[in-house]
């Protein structure tokens, strides 16, 4: 590339994420302006009117997010993208759909969760912002009509613009758009990505003067000793966020195989987290949570009522998320994770009065490693925490209880994280933490959709005048119906007698053989046909039809991964 040609592609790059900054930074503000104003309406206006005491309870909290769940649910029935919290649709969107998403989802993404989370939605914002950054971008790289890499990194770009905005951290907004979308990856990407976190950030402050609502002391550390403590607390969080992960798509298959409308789902969600609310209505069960997480950072919270609100929030939060409303994890992660690291800390310092624990260390810790494991994102905690404190004295002790979680949470779910999980119901798998350029990459944009085959019934000897014909080594066998039923190719025929080779070639096919999905990527194509010893993998529909699509070779990989390098680290 010349250097003119250089400059001016890289020009345009920091122009547009600046932009891309700008756009995912607006929206984070006029999203938070409306979860104000709902919250207002709900709260300030309707709660007065439907309030009924009853031994000190205030049985109006039952009814607001079930009210909310009846506005929503027009909607997301219409538009069931917008169920849950929207970072597994972004990963979608960036690995198999070239970095396009509706530009409509944008404006129905935050008009229905401000709505969900304003009636008291047990849901996070973050997810959301992220996903309203990124959509926004998407619609301004389809505006621009960019090509495929550069739209997939603008995504990007508006998601990290969204995160960082959330909470005055745009370092750790970036590492979270680096770690669960493209999975690791570091490159020159990180320069847009760093950039549009910093403009989107800077937009929200600017706009609203804060962007995490949470009171964090800035003069707290731990001891050395207490590092053995906080690994124990990684196990232990690593354990349950995994877990509740488990529990969250379980709660998810039960709700779906109720054979009711979805607007009855919604409300019983919406009446379930009301009721669990109305006994804490001041302590964050209802809506995003902080006002309980900055109690238990203060250490103003005892013991049991610490205990019962992290339980709380992990209910109440699961039973919103699974009967499908629309909302994020990421504060309700935070605050399970900060309410029982307070808790577990308190009983630490009961037990060792001597060594002189403080709660809040274990909080932020906590909070550190329940998100850590749930979303396999490590990195992302440890830098949030250190901007949060604005200092590293922390550093640590959460970078010991934050990978000791990633690391737990990773064996029991085998690589997937609570995003890929909702990718891996829809046939989707992608495994997180791989710095692997084949991840995002789709089968269906590097395979043959018009492969040359063989049938059954043709003989190794038409297999070999099909080899010195197009010079491939290696054809998809199938019957009639296009079924694939396995592999042939030159190893099977060498140092055979002419008259063997008058068989037909189904006496010859290999029991075990690999075939690819359109829902796959290249990773899992190359990883097939490593396994298998084959140098061509077949893409059939699914597992159950095997109907011959197309196929990809060990060649369309290589091609595609330094295709992938070139245009990702956009290089001179």
């Amino acid at each position: 590339m010349r250097r003119e040609e250089y400059v001016k592609k890289w020009a345009t790059i920091l122009f547009l994420s600046i932009l891309t900054g700008v756009v995912g930074g607006l929206g984070a503000v006029v999203f938070r302006k409306l979860i104000f104003l709902t919250r207002l309406l709900f709260f300030e206006i309707l709660l007065p009117h439907i309030s009924f005491y009853y031994h000190g309870y205030n049985f109006g909290y039952i009814l607001l997010p079930a009210i909310g769940s009846l506005i929503v649910a027009p909607i997301i029935k219409n538009y069931p993208e917008l169920k849950g919290n929207g970072i597994p649709e972004v990963i979608e969107a960036v690995i198999f759909k070239r970095g396009e998403i509706k530009g409509i989802l944008a404006i129905l993404k935050a008009l229905v969760t401000s709505i969900t989370i304003g009636s008291g939605g047990s849901v996070g914002r973050e997810g959301p912002i992220g996903f309203i950054g990124a959509s926004l971008a998407s619609a301004l790289t389809q505006t621009f009509k960019l090509s495929s890499e550069m739209k997939k990194l603008l995504t990007t770009c508006g998601l990290a613009a969204g995160i960082a905005g959330t909470f005055n951290t745009p370092f750790a907004g970036a590492m979270f758009a680096l770690e669960v979308v493209y999975m690791g990856i570091f490159s020159i990407n990180l320069v847009p990505i760093f950039l549009s976190a910093v403009v989107g950030n800077t937009v929200t402050l600017l706009f609203l003067g804060e962007a995490f609502e949470v009171n964090i002391p800035i003069q707290i550390a731990h001891e050395h000793i207490e590092l053995f403590f906080l690994f124990l607390m990684g196990l232990l969080f690593g354990i349950l966020a995994a877990y509740w992960a488990k529990f969250l798509f379980w709660l998810t298959d039960r709700f779906e195989g109720i054979k009711t409308p979805l607007w009855t789902k919604l409300f019983i969600g919406g009446l379930s987290v009301g009721f669990i609310g109305m006994f804490f209505p001041q302590y964050g069960i209802l809506g995003v949570g902080y006002e309980g997480m900055e109690l238990a950072i203060a250490g103003l919270l005892p013991l049991a009522v610490l205990i019962l609100l992290g339980i709380g929030k992990m209910v109440a939060t699961s039973v919103m998320i699974s009967s499908g409303h629309s909302g994020g994890i990421f504060a309700p992660s935070l605050y399970i994770g900060a309410l029982l690291g307070a808790a577990y800390g308190t009983i630490l310092k009961l037990l060792f009065p001597a060594i002189g624990i403080n709660p809040a260390v274990y909080a932020l810790a906590g909070m550190a490693a329940f998100f850590s494991g749930l979303t396999q994102a490590p990195i992302n905690q440890i830098l949030m925490v250190a901007e949060l404190t604005r200092g590293y004295a922390l550093l640590p002790g959460v970078i010991t209880s934050a990978t000791t979680s990633f690391l737990t949470a990773r064996f029991i779910l085998k690589g997937s994280s609570v995003y890929t999980l909702k990718l891996e119901r829809r046939g989707i798998h992608i495994k997180t933490g791989r710095p692997v350029v084949l991840e995002t990459i789709p089968v269906r944009e590097i395979m043959t959709v018009k492969p040359i085959f063989v049938y059954k019934w043709n003989t190794l000897k038409d297999v070999e005048e099909l080899v010195a014909k197009t010079g491939h080594d290696c054809f998809p066998v199938v019957d009639e119906k296009m079924n694939v039923l396995g592999i042939v190719g030159i190893k099977d025929f060498l140092n055979l007698s002419q008259r063997i080779k008058t068989l037909p070639i189904e006496r010859f096919l290999r029991k075990e053989y690999g075939v690819g999905y359109l829902n796959e990527t290249a990773q899992d194509a190359f990883e097939k046909l490593m396994k298998y010893d084959q140098n061509l993998l077949p893409i059939v529909e699914s597992p159950e039809n095997r109907r011959l699509i197309g196929v990809v070779t060990k060649r369309d990989i290589y091609k595609a991964y330094y295709r992938a390098l070139r245009e990702m680290y956009i290089e001179e």
